[in-house]
């Protein structure tokens, strides 16, 4: 297996990402990974000007997955005011007790590096970022892997999760879940 670099999206990591997003069509047509967000619908300004403005502001979170320069893939993550929008949302708050202190919302991996690990490396990314903004209780909505094609598991595969010690908490439609871990926070150097 290759070995990959994680870094954080920001600033210095957009140009990689924008390539990316760029070289997948945007997105699934254009989504630039903005579906979660609460500011996700219309066109003015576009998805890409309102992702860059996230980024500047510090309000998008995502762990990048880096071959060299090349950006291969991200994790997104954040608390859920950050990303409130998920799929299978009345399913979800029919067992809701709490909300989590983060959510994994997006998983992708670009065209000709998929079942080469890097989405397991940007969630595990995603899960080192998190420990270092304070860890907490995460939430995935991850699907069984066998019930949509690799290219459309947009929050990642349930197998992907469960290797890193995500535990299913309940069924939110006919293949997707919840599925939580408790992230320690890292500790401070003395």
């Amino acid at each position: 297996m290759p070995e990959y670099t994680v870094k954080a999206l920001d600033q210095s990591t957009w140009p990689a990402f924008a390539a990316l997003v760029e070289r997948n069509n945007g997105i699934f047509g254009g989504c630039w990974c903005m579906g979660f967000h609460e500011d996700s619908k219309g066109t003015v300004p576009p998805k890409r000007e309102r992702k860059l403005a996230r980024v500047r502001a510090g309000t998008a979170h995502a762990a990048l997955v880096f071959d060299g320069d090349d950006c291969l893939g991200w994790c997104q993550f954040g608390a859920p005011d950050e990303v409130p929008r998920i799929k299978s949302r009345a399913a979800y708050e029919k067992s809701l007790t709490a909300l989590p202190d983060w959510r994994i919302a997006c998983n992708f991996v670009g065209k000709g590096h998929r079942r080469q690990g890097v989405a397991a490396a940007a969630l595990a990314g995603a899960l080192g970022l998190i420990a270092d903004l304070g860890g907490g209780r995460v939430e995935g909505y991850p699907e069984d892997a066998g019930s949509v094609p690799a290219g459309f598991l947009f929050n990642g595969a349930l197998s992907t999760y469960e290797k890193l010690g995500f535990v299913r908490d309940r069924k939110i439609g006919k293949h997707r879940w919840v599925v939580a871990k408790v992230v320690e926070p890292n500790s401070q150097p003395t």
